[in-house]
């Protein structure tokens, strides 16, 4: 979409992933019982995380089984990973020979002519940059993604007998910030108030350069949204006001700046399926204001220097929302080839941040009385069911699924019952309702709009086929045969 890059600009700090659901408080008693399925290795690979935690202390698959798994794994990972290196070569290739062409008869070209030659360039371009994310990002992430779970099968029994010990000991008390019946009254990071600011400029920073996507018309939705973080917000150790923009754009995140400034987009609330999820992923948010890491972050990279990256590379997306909105823009849109995906380690975003908010938002969502499995099956829901490609950026530049993933679940057994949790309430039902004309007209008013970010030549007919399916699970690239191809002129 053109422009689109101008638009959609977020600073995004860290998300967490996918936890088994579990009984809001200590479990001391050995999990589900429900018997394990009969299946391959290969199989349980394919579940959620969810169900693999209930699953993994029951399944008996030796240490030889679990190598050689490891072993087809990383085989299968060089084999696709090599493809679409060839691919892109192939298509470089195919555009220094449309280049030569071009340059050759740019004397004697007709209009019509030429117009198939620069949207001949143009496509081959947008082909060789969506394989090189894909070799670069994509296929590697899936990989990683069934290596975490691979780790889960081997690992979560032992994790789990040892946090189980920790219950029956009373060790669990000496994690950090394990005092949750003083949340609201101890202080995570010191100088809450003084990030304010910080949040305004960043925020009049972002809207003057045309990088914030305008919020969301609907007041009823916004009042919603609202409502909900602010019971989060009372629950937890927020000491600044709370302030809470949908956005009207349909990527899946939520992002939160310095002083207590959060953002929701609207498929967010189109991918959430109760108010548990919704509590779950502002909880997240909340917690980065309170431990003060957009303010860290910002400080090691600012505001303007990001807007100067960004006016390098036409659009540059800030990663860490729920699934990763940079490539999945990326693959939808065609934002390929301009450093788009990039690596917040430079930025100063680090895995402890990431486990203390995962650790923090969770305490929060259980203090303001939401079922914290919500928070779980959110990012369990985005990670299997959406497909690794929509996250993909995300999942690269934070810590490994499976560190984060056991952490979160320790800190679900060693939170204290709450009774009567709350999973699902009639506001949501009513804002999903409201939520879908909004959407209708967003959609609507995207028809017809250019595919490719960055055209040059209007007019030009897409590629016929692409590299990758929207909504196509990254394995499935390399399950048969393809092969790059000259797209139609």
């Amino acid at each position: 979409m053109r422009g689109l890059g101008r638009r959609i600009m977020a600073i995004c700090l860290c998300e967490c992933l996918i936890i088994l659901p579990v009984e809001s408080g200590p479990r001391r008693n050995a999990p589900p019982t429900a018997p394990a399925e009969a299946t391959s290795l290969r199989e349980y690979l394919q579940k959620p995380y969810l169900q693999l935690f209930e699953l993994a202390p029951k399944l008996e698959f030796g240490a030889g089984e679990i190598q050689a798994q490891r072993n087809a794994l990383e085989s299968g990972k060089k084999l696709c990973v090599n493809r679409f290196k060839d691919h892109s070569r192939k298509y470089d290739n195919q555009i220094k020979t449309a280049q030569k062409d071009l340059k050759k008869k740019t004397s004697s070209l007709g209009e019509t002519e030429r117009k198939q030659l620069h949207c001949n360039i143009q496509n081959l371009s947008f082909l060789k940059s969506e394989a090189d994310v894909l070799a670069g990002h994509a296929i590697p992430t899936a990989y990683d993604n069934l290596y975490a779970k691979l780790d889960l099968i081997q690992k979560w029994p032992a994790a789990y007998h040892q946090a189980q010990q920790e219950l029956s000991s009373g060790a669990y008390m000496q994690r950090r910030w394990s005092d949750v019946k003083d949340i609201g009254f101890r202080e995570i990071a010191s100088g809450q108030q003084d990030d304010i600011k910080r949040g305004q400029q960043a925020i009049e920073e972002l809207k003057r350069s045309g990088m914030l996507p305008p919020e969301l018309e609907n007041k009823a939705i916004q009042a919603y949204v609202n409502s909900v973080g602010q019971r989060v917000a009372k629950y937890s150790d927020l000491k600044v006001p709370l302030h809470i923009s949908v956005l009207q754009s349909r990527e899946i995140n939520a992002f939160a700046l310095p002083g207590g400034y959060l953002f929701i987009e609207r498929g967010l609330l189109e991918a959430a399926d109760d108010e548990s999820e919704l509590a779950g992923v502002l909880a997240h948010e909340i917690a980065h204001d309170t431990a003060r890491h957009s303010a860290k972050l910002m400080k090691r990279a600012t505001i303007a220097s990001i807007l100067y990256q960004a006016a390098q590379v036409a659009a540059i997306i800030l990663t860490g929302g729920v699934v990763g909105i940079g490539l999945y823009y990326a693959l939808q849109y065609g934002f390929y080839g301009l450093g788009l995906v990039i690596n917040l380690k430079l930025l100063g975003v680090s895995r402890d941040y990431e486990l203390e908010a995962d650790q923090l938002g969770v305490q929060y969502a259980w203090n303001a009385g939401y079922d914290t499995t919500g928070f779980i099956r959110f990012f369990d829901k985005m990670a299997t069911e959406k497909g690794y490609v929509n996250s993909v950026s995300w999942f690269r530049t934070h810590p490994p699924f499976y560190e984060r993933m056991v952490q979160t679940e320790r800190e679900l057994l060693f939170l204290p019952s709450k009774p009567s949790a709350i999973v699902q309430t009639s506001a949501f039902e009513e804002m999903k309702k409201a939520l879908v004309p909004v959407t209708a007209a967003a959609e609507k008013e995207e028809v017809g709009k250019p595919s490719l970010l960055l055209t040059r030549e209007e007019g030009c007919e897409p590629p016929q086929k692409l590299e990758y399916k929207s909504g196509q699970p990254v394995e499935e690239l390399c399950a048969t045969p393809v092969r790059a191809t000259t797209p139609s002129k």
